[in-house]
């Protein structure tokens, strides 16, 4: 091979790899890739509204807080349809929103596919149809799990219904249906599916028999279940890959415990709160987990060496040991899930609290109630996001409040789409796309 091609070949390649670096076509599980809601594209946009920087905006019949997902041109995004009038989902932290009973309407779970480019439908399947087998609160949906993609499949998961899995163009290959378990307080389901290899994995923790799946990704086939001493949490489980070994970490109230591939527990860390609901993740070397009910005062966030074995609980007055790097017992957020962006990790508490600690240490760099210089905060259930420089907290007002991001708070501005929101959104090729109870946007400036 002479100089010539050898030189047009490698610019070729740096193109790509700049290319995908800016317009990332992927984004194919909640948080996107590791769990992370982090883009490294620098074109997507910082300012958005109804009629702002928008390429396409739909009407989603049905409803469901499930993030959409990303592969290539297609988007898929799961929702419940009643074939009935009745309760929509409400916002905010209260109490009184449980329901004794399920819906007595038929509803209709759907997974949908969405041209990325126009917004066009390009299939719906009606997954399910039957009346709801267990009551929801009313800030919850009958499909409030993220759908997951390898390229192949989509794996579409709704808790105490069942797995559904297609191909990318809507061919149904297989299904499982679960029976339906009692739920905390009758609240619903939310920890979606994740993927690794040839295996999924889903996690039910429930007020009956909690417990943790791994299925074959070609045939449904069960290859390992291992039962959990838990109760209700609503946490997706992370895939941990360090330089020692690819783990499974779960949270929950007993506890974390990871798990290695065959379903075998390596390690448990007790002391959590008593509902857990965000998601792990790593970076620099470390596992984070959180779990910050409410109305407990014990909210710790943990963050974990790899190479872990038996119970790395800390005693009493203890803030870390040997694989426990650093504790804050009071620093983790109820339902949004932390973020890890360059040397910092951003809390955002339901409340609109925001603080920022130093990743390898822990040690807090500041904590302010975030855009406090316009009043009005919303409470917050999305997980932020990050690009550019810049955190992105959505409220359920629909309001996303904008920081800089870095050891200093400094508030940069606000976006609104006028509906509630309590999705986390997606961020794939230039672009936003963003659920409200009602339609889904993408944002942008780009239509490619």
């Amino acid at each position: 091979m002479n100089l010539r091609l050898l030189l047009a070949l490698a610019f070729i390649a740096s193109l790509f790899v700049v290319s995908s670096l800016q317009a990332e076509p992927y984004w194919p599980q909640f948080r996107g890739p590791g769990a992370r809601g982090v883009s490294d594209d620098a074109n997507l946009p910082s300012e958005w509204g109804i009629k702002k920087n928008v390429v396409w905006a739909i009407e989603v019949p049905g409803v469901g807080w499930s993030s959409p997902i990303v592969w290539g041109d297609r988007l898929f995004l799961t929702a419940a349809v009643n074939s009935s009038e009745g309760e929509e989902p409400k916002k905010g932290l209260y109490r009184g929103g449980n329901r004794s009973e399920p819906s007595p309407n038929e509803h209709v779970w759907q997974v949908r596919c969405i041209d990325v480019k126009t917004g066009a439908p390009i299939w719906t399947r009606d997954a399910h149809r039957a009346r709801p087998g267990t009551p929801l609160h009313i800030k919850n949906t009958y499909a409030s799990e993220t759908p997951v993609t390898d390229g192949k499949r989509v794996y579409a998961y709704f808790g105490n219904v069942g797995l559904f899995v297609y191909d990318l163009n809507g061919k149904e290959l297989w299904k499982k249906k679960w029976k339906p378990v009692e739920i905390r307080a009758g609240w619903g389901t939310a920890a979606s599916p994740v993927l690794h290899g040839d295996r999924l994995f889903i996690i039910n923790d429930n007020e009956e028999q909690s417990y943790l799946v791994a299925l074959n990704v070609e045939t449904g086939d069960q290859v390992w279940r291992v039962e959990r001493d838990e109760a209700s949490n609503w946490s997706t489980p992370y895939v941990w890959q360090h330089n020692r070994r690819t783990e499974i970490v779960t949270t929950g109230s007993g506890g974390v415990r990871s798990y290695d591939l065959n379903g075998q527990k390596l390690w448990t860390l007790f002391g959590m709160s008593s509902i857990t609901v965000p998601t792990p993740f790593s970076g620099h070397g470390l596992l984070y987990v959180s779990s910050g009910f409410v109305l407990d005062k014990h909210r710790p966030v943990y963050a974990i060496r790899p190479g872990a074995s038996g119970s790395i609980s800390l005693g009493e007055g203890e803030t870390q040991n040997a694989y426990v790097a650093w504790t804050d017992a009071e620093a983790a957020p109820y339902n949004p899930s932390p973020i890890l962006y360059g040397d910092y990790f951003y809390v955002l508490l339901d409340r609109g609290f925001f603080t920022c600690h130093d990743a390898k240490t822990g040690e807090q760099k500041y904590k302010v109630r975030i855009a406090k210089d316009i009043g009005g905060f919303g409470g917050f259930t999305a997980s932020p996001w990050a690009y550019n420089g810049k955190i992105f907290c959505l409220n359920e007002d629909g309001e996303t409040f904008v920081v800089q991001a870095g050891p200093e708070y400094k508030f940069l501005g606000m976006n609104t789409v006028e509906e509630m929101c309590m999705a986390t959104p997606a961020v794939a090729r230039s672009s936003l796309f963003l659920r409200t109870l009602t339609k889904l946007y993408r944002m942008g400036a780009s239509k490619g």
